[in-house]
């Protein structure tokens, strides 16, 4: 028997429809619904084998789903729960796919009805492309998933989503969602805030001979700049939503380039050798421990 009826999927981007792809898969689900504002893209999606059915209509997508999984930004997350939650069968599970959780958790804990219940999820998986188009069954597999339960989260609920992930081939772990904020603040956000800042930076230079340089560029620009390629709406929501944290992280690495600039104002070449070595083994250390 396969863990859940019906699985919705509210939006189906890439995120979504990826998950839709490899829980049919995986066998976790009998039946997948999608929701969305865009019919066509809804009636595209069913035609790829994403999604079983597909609606515009919200009451027709929950009513029947014994799993609500949402995957929508995380600035409108919230009202669209509110929306949602007179059409919710009792029993439901509802978990999101959202990167930023203190504040989402905190408020969707209040709401939930007796019944209901709200395992906050952040799967760390993606990738710089949006859209149901880019979704692969394989997004998830062997990717790290944070849960973040409170006090008040309902333990069967608990344990039932962390299996779910699981029978995904994800690595589960559960976090506090206020050390979670803080961790993807800077290993997570800060670095779309720079490749964002560092692409439009790059994209003022100009010559006498040339208009623009981009053209001139190599393998390390894009590589370095590949997440400046991801949703900009999405990611200036993670920033309302996180904006401490990233505001933290983003004085601290001003910090940090400040104090390379002067070293390289005041010809400090060791110290900024050590620097760089530092930098280095760090990164070593990074790579090493993502194998």
């Amino acid at each position: 028997m396969k863990p859940f009826k019906q699985m919705t999927v509210i939006g189906v981007g890439l995120l979504g429809a990826s998950l839709a792809l490899a829980c049919k898969h995986r066998g976790l689900v009998d039946r997948v619904v999608g929701f969305g504002r865009h019919p066509e893209k809804l009636q595209k999606a069913g035609q790829a084998g994403i999604i079983d059915s597909g609606s515009t209509d919200l009451k027709t997508a929950v009513e029947d789903a014994d799993l609500i999984v949402l995957c929508v930004p995380v600035s409108s997350l919230v009202a669209r729960v509110r929306e949602m939650l007179a059409w919710v069968q009792p029993g439901c599970l509802v978990t999101d796919v959202g990167s930023v959780k203190h504040p989402l958790v905190q408020e969707l804990d209040t709401l939930m009805p007796d019944g209901i219940h709200y395992v906050g999820s952040h799967p760390i998986a993606g990738g710089e492309k949006s859209g149901w188009q880019a979704a692969h069954k394989d997004l998830y597999q062997g990717a790290r998933c944070i849960v973040t339960p409170t006090d008040k989260t309902h333990a069967p609920a608990l344990q039932q989503i962390m299996e779910f992930w699981q029978r995904l081939d994800m690595q589960v772990e559960t976090l506090p969602a206020e050390e979670h904020d803080y961790i993807y603040g800077v290993v997570s956000h800060l670095p779309h805030v720079v490749a964002f800042a560092l692409m439009n930076t790059v994209a003022e230079g100009k010559t006498e001979n040339h208009g623009e340089i981009l053209s001139m560029c190599g393998a390390g620009l894009r590589d370095i700049t590949r997440i400046a390629s991801s949703h900009p709406a999405m990611w200036r929501d993670i920033c309302m939503q996180n904006k401490e944290n990233v505001l933290l992280w983003v004085d601290r690495f001003q910090k940090n380039l400040q104090s390379i600039q002067t070293m390289i104002q005041n010809e400090q070449w060791d110290t900024l050798l050590e620097t760089f070595d530092s930098a280095n083994a760090h990164r070593e250390k990074l790579v090493g421990s993502n194998k």
